[in-house]
């Protein structure tokens, strides 16, 4: 990123140009189809200001990524215990609906499977550290795989409008996936 000191413009310069992004990105369904010549006419701001931020359309997509990621792997949310676990699922999703309109855009464009990838190899890492030492079975990992990739999988529905429940039904039903796999 270029600008190292976000002050209030240059951050709602940033969300423009993320959010704009986002929404071209949602129509053109592939990230190689987005231009920053389209970008800059849609957001209303001129090439320079794009280029003080961004180096490319990549590096908005990347610090989509990083923003999602560091929500999920903040030092801050270390997980010890199930009731850990619980309480991140809760923190996520409250997350996922202060930005569901962004994510439903983001995700559905065809390049956020590498990212779900991401995220399920982050949320597996997490849940495991907080399990490893006091879940006794042989088949922690693979739990861990089931309800990972069956919360990711949902949640893609949902973002691209594929899924009959809302953001509050997907989390009461992890809850209990979760309580009911690592019992």
């Amino acid at each position: 990123m270029k600008v190292q000191f976000l002050n209030s413009s240059s951050k709602k310069t940033r969300n423009l140009i993320k959010q704009t992004f986002a929404q071209l990105l949602n129509e053109k369904k592939q990230l190689d189809k987005v231009t920053v010549t389209e970008l800059v006419k849609r957001a209303g701001i001129t090439r320079s200001t794009f280029y003080t931020h961004y180096d490319n359309i990549y590096e908005v997509a990347h610090d989509y990524e990083l923003q999602t990621l560091e929500l999920l792997c903040s030092e801050n949310l270390k997980l010890y215990s199930k009731q850990d676990i619980i309480q991140y699922l809760d923190n996520v999703m409250q997350y996922l609906k202060e930005n569901e309109e962004t994510y439903k855009l983001l995700l559905s464009a065809d390049e956020s499977l590498l990212f779900l990838e991401k995220l399920k190899r982050v949320v597996s890492e997490k849940i495991y550290n907080a399990l490893k030492d006091s879940y006794n079975d042989n088949y922690l990992n693979l739990n861990i795989s089931f309800f990972v990739n069956g919360v990711m999988m949902e949640l893609l529905k949902y973002f691209r409008k594929e899924s009959n429940y809302s953001l509050d039904d997907l989390l009461v039903n992890m809850k209990k996936w979760f309580e009911k796999l690592f019992d």
